[in-house]
């Protein structure tokens, strides 16, 4: 299996904590050595180990808030 390689290249903000050290963060990573791409995902405290996420690029993301924008909270 290749090695999976990533780079947070900024990080955007937590969106919980969680048990263990543990947070649900958004960033900006680059996997692979390709352009960065939002990533939301549970991330332990040295960001050494994550859990599982969802990766959008530019144009999902922006879709994204604007569906969350549209719904009633």
């Amino acid at each position: 299996m290749a090695e999976l390689r990533f780079e947070i290249k900024k990080t955007l903000g937590c969106i919980s904590d969680e048990k263990g050290g543990w947070a649900k963060e958004l960033n900006l990573v680059s996997w692979n050595g390709n352009d960065p791409k939002y990533d939301l995902r549970s991330w332990d405290d040295s960001h050494e180990k994550m859990g599982k996420g969802i990766t959008l690029s530019e144009e999902e993301i922006k879709r994204l808030r604007d569906l969350l924008n549209s719904i009633e909270i």
